[in-house]
């Protein structure tokens, strides 16, 4: 198929690698622009780092990664189990490249740099999902009626009020209001008399991830596209008849072009096409609890870096920075250090009858901004590497690259994420 007034010709099949939020959205857009798509993942849909997660829309808040915080923690606090960024002290060779260069992007100039790229992409991340409900996917985004990130103290709260200063000075708006301890409680019960101050945001969302992700994956096969699990791609053959996978199973057929959405295996599959930037498994802990009085929308405590979002009768508690190995065992001793530094700051939640325990791989980069766009083959691309920002950027993701793969043309929000820098 040739692309209206250009010599592009647009592929009719397309595969894509990764069955999670990111994967799924573009090839729900491939799909809107007429393609083929089948879509091949190791385990199945949302079983990577898109199921147990916050499940927050917060285009407000997805910044950059490596910031000047993460350098506060000094090394003993990050060899620490307990700590909210943890570096296993048997760190390998490649981690430790990683950490080098994420160090050296945690600074205020390379901060600003980096959020200001992500501006214009996340001012539309909303508006894909709007789109994608709008056009059929029978799933749910909720208003956060309201959303707190709550603090002991005013000192505690000046962090992120300067952040959200930075924020604003890259050119992206975010509503809020700085609010006393008294008045967190009465908007949201569930917190306890330990909190002293916090920070109401407006125009935020959040979804139940794992539920949202099946019911696009749903819609993609209900457009006629094929979704197969269980199927381990070793390897990605451009030979001039097509795009091959290699799998466990043999290979493929040749494609038109392949989407690698493989989360933070994505190196594994894109080095060998030119993508040098590391892709590290930064991964995140998550579990599900009972609590008098479920909030209204997602609770933050900044200063310990847990979020809970409220999903059904029961609040999923989150966080953790754990860079290791992606499918590392989960560690029991990260969940009981999201468990005590909760504890005292929620009230009437039964943190000991914990269900869904559960942790998942989000994708880092070195400089915090993701991967999304062509190879050094035009008919390979690569989309990933969104770190915490995965499920508030996966439909955007999937929609500008889609724009890019069936016109040849890639939009200038997406220039600062090239696979190849």
């Amino acid at each position: 198929m040739v692309a209206a007034g250009s010599a592009h010709i647009v592929p009719d099949r397309v595969a894509v690698v990764g069955a999670g939020m990111v994967g799924l959205a573009t090839a729900w857009f491939l799909q809107e622009a007429g393609v083929e798509v089948t879509v091949l993942d190791r385990e199945g849909v949302a079983a990577g780092a898109s199921w147990g997660n916050a499940g927050w829309l917060t285009p407000g808040l997805a910044t950059p990664l490596p910031e000047p915080a993460v350098l506060k923690y000094g090394v003993r606090a990050v060899l620490s189990p307990s700590s909210p960024v943890y570096v296993p002290p048997t760190a390998s060779p490649r981690l430790l490249k990683f950490l080098t260069r994420f160090a050296r992007n945690s600074t205020a100039g390379r901060w600003q740099t980096a959020m200001e790229a992500l501006v214009p992409i996340n001012r539309q991340a909303l508006t894909a999902f709007d789109f994608l409900a709008k056009a059929g996917v029978e799933a749910t985004t909720y208003e956060a009626k309201s959303f707190l990130a709550a603090y002991r103290t005013e000192a505690e709260r000046s962090v992120l009020l300067e952040e959200i200063e930075h924020i604003h000075a890259a050119g992206q708006g975010i509503e809020f209001e700085a609010i006393s301890g008294d008045d967190a409680r009465e908007i949201e019960p569930s917190l306890s008399d330990e909190i002293g101050a916090a920070i109401r945001l407006h125009g935020q969302r959040f979804i139940n991830p794992g539920e949202y992700v099946q019911l696009l994956a749903d819609s993609v096969i209900a457009r006629g596209g094929q979704i197969i699990s269980g199927v381990h791609v070793k390897d990605i053959v451009d030979e001039i008849r097509g795009v091959r996978l290699v799998t466990g199973d043999g290979e493929t057929d040749p494609f038109d072009a392949v989407v690698m959405a493989t989360g933070a295996w994505l190196g594994d599959l894109a080095r060998q096409y030119g993508v040098k930037t590391v892709v590290q498994a930064g991964r995140g802990y998550s579990f599900s609890v009972p609590i008098a009085h479920v909030p209204a929308g997602p609770v933050y405590f900044p200063a310990q870096r847990v979020a809970c979002t409220p999903l059904g009768d029961r609040l999923r508690v989150a966080g953790m920075m754990e860079f290791r190995k992606p499918d590392a065992k989960l560690d029991p001793r990260r969940i009981d250090a999201i468990v005590e530094a909760a504890r005292p700051l929620l009230r009437d939640a039964d943190l000991d009858a914990r269900t869904f325990e559960w942790v998942g791989p989000r994708p880092c980069t070195p400089d915090g901004l993701p991967l999304i766009g062509a190879t050094a083959s035009p008919r390979v691309f690569a989309a990933g590497g969104h770190g915490m920002w995965g499920i508030t950027l996966g439909p955007i993701t999937g929609q500008l690259l889609a724009e890019t793969i069936t016109t040849g043309r890639a939009p200038a929000e997406l220039a600062p994420f090239n696979p190849l820098r």
